[in-house]
């Protein structure tokens, strides 16, 4: 059966983001490039975005749905790619428009540590590692940077 569609939906789709993803198993967990993106990633095309601002924003998908699939006792932390320096307790991310972005956090031994990577350059793993014993529940970043980015949107979509 064909489907149908009007002008205006085929020009939407040749708007939108495509992602895909290959995995192994039929049961495997749900990934980013599956879910559907948040309304407030579609309030401004990709083409009107910095590399750094449309890179920050998938990378926040990408850690809420990581985070999603993490036992209560676990929490999510940076792998620093490409060279010895470890791990990052992520505490916060941002972008400095046009072309980076800035990881913030700690490193395994307590020592604050700030990330500051070209999108050019953006290589993360993302490991699950035990929560600090004498935190009651684990901090999930990905909800809260999710929440500021539909903050970011509100707001730009009220100075326009």
């Amino acid at each position: 059966m064909t489907d149908i569609r009007t002008t205006a939906e085929a020009h939407e789709e040749t708007a939108l983001p495509r992602a895909r993803v290959t995995q192994t198993s039929d049961d495997a967990p749900k990934t980013a490039e599956l879910q559907p993106l948040p309304p407030q990633l579609l309030r401004e095309p990709p083409e009107g975005k910095s590399p750094a601002q449309w890179a920050y924003e998938r990378l926040l998908l990408y850690i809420q749905n990581f985070e999603e699939q993490l036992q209560d006792d676990e929490e999510v932390v940076l792998g620093l790619t490409g060279g010895e320096a470890g791990v990052l307790q992520i505490e916060g991310i941002g972008f400095f428009d046009p072309d980076i972005l800035t990881f913030y956090g700690v490193d395994e031994y307590g020592a604050r540590t700030q990330l500051i990577q070209h999108v050019g350059q953006l290589n993360v793993m993302l490991i699950a590692q035990p929560k600090a014993p004498e935190d009651e529940t684990p901090r999930r970043i990905g909800f809260r940077l999710a929440r500021a980015l539909g903050e970011d949107a509100a707001k730009t979509q009220d100075e326009a």
